[in-house]
């Protein structure tokens, strides 16, 4: 079996046009309208948000907007669905 690697980084890969637009195109588009969830260790958040303090073992359930703004963090789905059931916002979920 042969496996190629290219460890190289491309350098004529395409840009997406979506990484180019300034905070406000990006609103415009809706982005204020968007999150994501995304499950996420305790050791990862200490380095994301730097004034809270995080069991490094424990999963956390992160909410985040659609421009990587942290919204809310939880140990639980429920309290994710439960603090969404009152915003007017589109999910998107992160595998």
């Amino acid at each position: 079996m042969y496996e190629k690697r290219n460890d190289a980084p491309a350098t004529d890969a395409p840009v997406h046009p979506l990484r180019g637009l300034t905070p406000a195109q990006f609103m415009a588009l809706g982005g204020d309208a968007v999150v994501y969830v995304r499950p996420v260790d305790g050791q990862t958040l200490s380095t994301m948000i730097a004034d809270a303090q995080f069991d490094d073992d424990e999963l956390y359930q992160l909410v985040m907007s659609a421009d990587g703004t942290p919204l809310l963090v939880t140990d639980t789905e429920d309290a994710v669905a439960d603090w969404l059931g009152d915003k007017n916002l589109g999910l998107a979920t992160v595998h």
